[in-house]
């Protein structure tokens, strides 16, 4: 019924109709007088002229723009709603990067779905999430939005989101294809030329994923891909995404990513953009105003457009929207409000902390034996702050900070005092997100920083405990938040120094979406606890972790490196031809990281032992299984996350020296030894080799790795033979 549905229409639709399906608007509110935009495409919803909106999120308004385009237009086709849905739209789920640092997609799914349960109960239909690009540079500010630097777990990150959105009925748009993540010297939007080797074998997995995990739509990239705007490119999105992985959704652009081609200095002029877009394989346009799609008619025949129209159609009718396609405005309210999303992030936000260092075993504390405790910066009670950036409509109020989550985890047992120490640092250009101001954490009147400095000092040291939150604000990393230093702001590091010289034990919990220059820190803090922007309860999820209630089992997705100098710094690198010297490749410094990918600790003692493997050969097509035993000796249960890396010693390529190709996150009971297994076969040794320009597999000899962090040592190797 769908497909006669999608065919009588087609038949019907004019050119100018079926271009204005391939247009989607920003639409945003503006008070009387400064509404012409909101007018214009209203004005366009009614002819017909605009098949998806965006930046609409209450559910009154969604119904009366909906009724706009089904009872205004010709065809009553109803309007896709579609908003960046990125961790979650009332109850904020962590940062994506803290998310792919839980190393688990259970919980990822888990959360994406509650996110898309919200997203659907308003009328959102579509978002523009997963961001899926590999980052290896951390001065590339939307670092903050994907999962790292490995292709294995980007790809496991991206399928569970999916997942978790499409199982809400929102359709998941998994984005910037392709290789946006790396663009030159990290400054967003600039341009990427990455050789099709990277391409294959680290860019494209999370996408390939994302399509299989059955990701509905597609968004470009902006940039120039080796010369060529991703939007115009037909070899990604039609020979890639198409012919070689079957994607049958449909694509979008960025923001007036079709305009741009003009902008580029690739397209003569918007007719010309339009076209060229189109015939890459672009089915929709994202514009903030004046939309080059209005210039297909001009630019092609009109059956020209119609694979593309009937893609967007199609969407809509499997979303349900030819016969559902208004909001129950009061079911909304109740989804928005319920209690187990809340209970949910919190578990996310336990799941995805990180113990980078915990030296005497500082942590859990044990509130019974502390008088008093010092909560000290601005990060430590800033609502907003905690949330992290792409966050639109939460209900700030309810976010518990650190401060308040220690608060009501001690009660009257314990004394808390807080001092922010230090003055909040403002960027010194505006964040696009920044708006009014009232987004971002200002300090209170009449603060006088050299006075407040001071009391926090003595706060700490007349207390027990000093628990100091230092980071980035939120609208210190994200889009246009790139950054040519990975440097504490202001002078959160002159308040780290001297809380510590105080000789009160300290515990600094890091806020962030990407490494911060760490060093003094990790030689002079017995405690340091990587929290990131944790959402909507995440300070009750940060006192569960410093008191014990939970263990911490976030592992790094990144490496992170000693200073800027250093990046981009991976795991699997290849081997030179000087391995013995490959930690001296600075004469100033070490060139190893400062904590490697894969990298945290935890409240058991956890120890690995007697790796094996089943078979010592197997064929090309063979698979061998990986036994390791893993022990808890602690007295209490514990989480871990396992990971096996992989080498190939010798071949048709050099291939780097280690390479995660599995992992699993496993809770072992106290004084317990679990066996955990991985089947090690043609899918985990296959690569993308740049001569016969083809998937391959060698016959050779492998190493497996298998322990807590990419600098496992417990190893055996196996044989593949041709």
């Amino acid at each position: 019924m769908a497909d006669k549905r999608v065919d009588e229409l087609l038949e019907s639709m004019t050119a100018a109709e079926k271009a204005g399906q391939m247009t989607q608007y920003f639409y945003f509110s503006a008070p009387p007088g400064k509404d012409q935009q909101p007018k214009a495409v209203e004005k366009a919803l009614e002819r017909g002229g605009a098949g998806s909106l965006l930046y609409v999120y209450d559910p009154a308004e969604i119904n009366r723009l909906q009724r706009q385009a089904i009872e205004g237009s010709a065809h009553g086709i109803p309007a896709l709603f579609a908003y960046d849905v990125i961790h979650g739209l009332r109850t904020i789920l962590p940062v994506p990067i803290a998310m792919a640092a839980s190393w688990d997609p259970e919980i990822i799914e888990r959360g994406q779905a509650i996110a898309g349960r919200e997203a659907r109960a308003v009328g959102i239909h579509w978002t523009f999430a997963p961001m899926v690009d590999i980052a290896r540079d951390p001065r590339w500010g939307r670092i903050i939005e994907g999962a790292g630097e490995d292709p294995v777990l980007g790809a496991a990150v991206a399928a569970a989101q999916v997942r978790g959105f499409q199982s809400a009925g929102i359709i998941a748009g998994p984005k910037h294809f392709g290789g946006y993540g790396a663009a030159l010297g990290g400054r967003d939007y600039d341009e990427v030329n990455l050789s099709d080797y990277e391409l294959w074998n680290v860019y494209f997995p999370p996408f390939r994923a994302a399509v299989e995990a059955g990701a509905g739509n597609i968004m470009t990239a902006y940039m120039d891909l080796n010369g060529v705007p991703a939007t115009a490119s037909r070899w990604l999105f039609t020979e890639v995404l198409r012919d070689t992985w079957g994607f049958d959704g449909f694509v979008v652009t960025d923001a007036n990513a079709v305009r741009s081609l003009v902008v580029h200095g690739f397209a003569r002029d918007f007719p010309d953009a339009a076209a060229r877009a189109l015939a890459a394989g672009v089915d929709m346009e994202m514009a903030s105003e004046d939309p080059a799609n209005d210039h297909l008619p001009e630019a092609v025949d009109s059956a020209a457009l119609d694979v593309s129209v009937r893609r967007i159609l199609d969407a809509k009718a499997r979303l349900g929207l030819f016969d559902e396609p208004y909001v129950d405005e009061a079911r909304a309210r109740r989804i928005l409000d319920d209690p187990a999303h809340r209970e949910v992030a919190r578990e996310a936000a336990r799941r995805s902390a990180v113990l980078l260092r915990n030296e005497g075993d500082l942590l859990p504390l044990d509130p019974a034996a502390l008088g008093t405790i010092a909560v000290l910066g601005p990060l430590a009670d800033s609502k907003r702050d905690t949330l992290g950036p792409w966050v639109f409509d939460a209900d700030v109020d309810e976010t518990v900070t650190v401060l308040d989550g220690i608060r009501r985890a001690v009660g009257d047992r314990v004394r808390v005092e807080y001092a922010t120490g230090v003055p909040v640092v403002q960027r010194l250009v505006p964040s696009m997100f920044d708006g009014d101001g009232s987004n971002v954490q200002a300090d209170p009147p009449g603060f006088d920083p050299d006075t407040e400095f001071d009391r926090a000092v003595a706060v700490a040291a007349a207390a027990d405990i000093a628990v100091i939150v230092v980071g980035e604000w939120q609208n210190m990393v994200g889009e246009t938040a790139s950054r040519s230093s990975l440097d504490l702001p202001g002078r959160q590091l002159d308040l780290l120094q001297a809380v510590v010289a105080t000789g009160t034990p300290t515990v600094a919990l890091i806020m962030n979406g990407r490494p911060l220059d760490l060093r003094w820190a990790a030689e002079n803090v017995p405690a340091i606890l990587d929290i990131w922007y944790p959402g909507t309860q995440g300070g009750d999820a940060v006192a569960d972790l410093l008191f014990g209630a939970v263990s911490p089992a976030g592992r790094l997705p990144f490496t992170w490196p000693r200073t800027i100098g250093q990046i981009p710094m991976i795991h699997s690198h290849t081997r030179s031809h000087d391995p013995d010297n490959q930690s001296r490749r600075y004469w100033n410094e070490e060139s190893t990281p400062l904590f490697p990918f894969g990298h945290g600790l935890g409240y058991g003692r956890i120890s690995y032992h007697d790796l094996t493997v089943d078979q010592p050969s197997v064929a090309l097509d063979g698979t061998v299984t990986v036994t390791v035993q893993v022990t808890n000796d602690a007295d209490r249960e514990t989480p871990e996350v396992v990971q096996l890396y992989l080498h190939q010693r010798h071949g048709g390529a050099s291939r780097p020296m280690r390479e995660l190709k599995a992992f699993r996150r496993v809770v072992i009971p106290p004084k317990t030894t679990l066996p955990v297994r991985f089947p090690i076969g043609p899918a985990e040794r296959r690569y993308w080799h740049p001569i016969s320009r083809a998937q391959v597999l060698d016959p050779s000899t492998f190493d497996l790795y298998v322990g807590g962090s990419s600098t496992a040592t417990l190893t055996t190797t196996f044989e593949v033979t041709a």
